[in-house]
């Protein structure tokens, strides 16, 4: 983060030039950064600590639900395509490809209606694509597993998200994972998800069960 220093020179006046201090005024830059709340369908933005502006958004649908975690934006485009509105804010999402973007069916607004990604009015995202830099932090809210009230889904290979993710990091930290944690549920995280079963008792068939999340301290 670069700093922003301004100077100021005393008048010596008859004070003796090796006793007058230089003072630097220190000024930190503008902070910015996104919060959403898929449950509420609402899109924020902080800037310099504080609530700065509140967007109604579409979130994913239970099948393909947003994913949630810290990202940050990486890439900003325009006219996509008729679907994507006028605006794409895209973010660092390692098992695919998610943005902030506007719609063509404005009415899907407040709902739980896209693949993933959120949608805003092309109205609303135009203005939040002037407004916010490239690496400008995205926090997704929400339980990483899912709803609080449902089971952890079964995971076995082709599968991608944040849990996926999370059962990569758990394995990895154990020791039996040594692949890049991406999402992404590879032969790599297979062959790992088999032999911690194996160590485990458990039939080695290469899915994550309730019992794999109970066994890496993700469930009770």
């Amino acid at each position: 983060m670069s700093l922003i220093v301004l100077f100021i020179a005393i008048p010596l006046g008859h004070i003796n030039a090796q006793v007058v201090p230089v003072l630097p005024l220190i000024m930190e830059p503008e902070v910015i950064s996104i919060e959403v709340y898929p449950h509420q369908h609402k899109l924020i933005v902080i800037k310099d600590h504080r609530l700065y502006k509140t967007y109604k958004v579409a979130v994913g649908n239970p099948t393909t639900p947003t994913p949630v975690g810290e990202f940050h934006i990486i890439y900003k485009g325009k006219d996509w395509g008729a679907s994507f509105g006028p605006r794409w804010l895209g973010l660092d999402i390692p098992w695919g490809i998610y943005g902030i973007h506007g719609t063509n069916k404005p009415s899907s607004i407040g709902q739980h209606l896209s693949h993933g990604c959120i949608r805003m009015n092309n109205h609303d995202v135009k203005e939040l694509y002037d407004l916010i830099p490239i690496g400008t932090k995205v926090t997704i809210y929400g339980h990483v597993l899912g709803e609080l009230n449902r089971e952890p889904r079964t995971l076995a290979e082709g599968d991608i998200g944040a849990d996926v993710q999370l059962i990569q990091s758990r394995l990895k930290s154990a020791g039996y994972f040594f692949g890049r944690c991406d999402g992404k549920f590879r032969a790599s995280t297979t062959v790992a998800v088999k032999q911690f079963q194996r160590d485990q008792g458990i039939i080695s068939n290469g899915v994550v069960s309730e019992i794999i999340y109970e066994r890496l301290g993700l469930v009770e």
